[in-house]
């Protein structure tokens, strides 16, 4: 087999399996009963889904000898602001007391920072 065929194989298995992460994320959405639950999904399938679409899409272009910027900028941007997001979307469900009734402590024998009602001393 040559390179050419090898690397369109492999690609078309990562684009593949991002499009299974995409539309199982999807389905949670949908279908989970919490809202943080609901929150997991989406997040999980961009940050895999579109990212592996990317990946796919930006080393196509390298196969072909030539440099995407555009698609690294992208991937780097949802990299960084998912995880960010769905962080400020829990912390408003946490304080509209909309979160899961059975919120693990926090472990440091405070509760969590989210909920605290006094400020940290500096």
């Amino acid at each position: 087999m040559t390179f050419d065929l090898l690397l369109d194989l492999a690609l078309s298995a990562l684009l593949i399996g991002g499009g299974i992460f995409a539309f199982v994320g999807s389905y949670g959405l949908l279908r989970l009963p919490r809202p943080m639950q609901r929150l997991h999904a989406p997040t999980k399938a961009t940050t895999i889904g579109v990212g592996s679409a990317l990946v796919v899409s930006a080393l196509d272009l390298a196969g072909q000898g030539l440099v995407s910027w555009q698609e690294a900028l992208i991937t780097l941007f949802l990299l960084l602001t998912a995880p960010i997001s769905a962080l400020v979307l829990a912390k408003t469900l946490i304080l509209r007391g909309e979160a899961d009734p059975d919120l693990p402590a926090s472990g440091t024998g405070k509760p969590w920072a989210t909920l605290a009602s006094e400020r940290p001393d500096p």
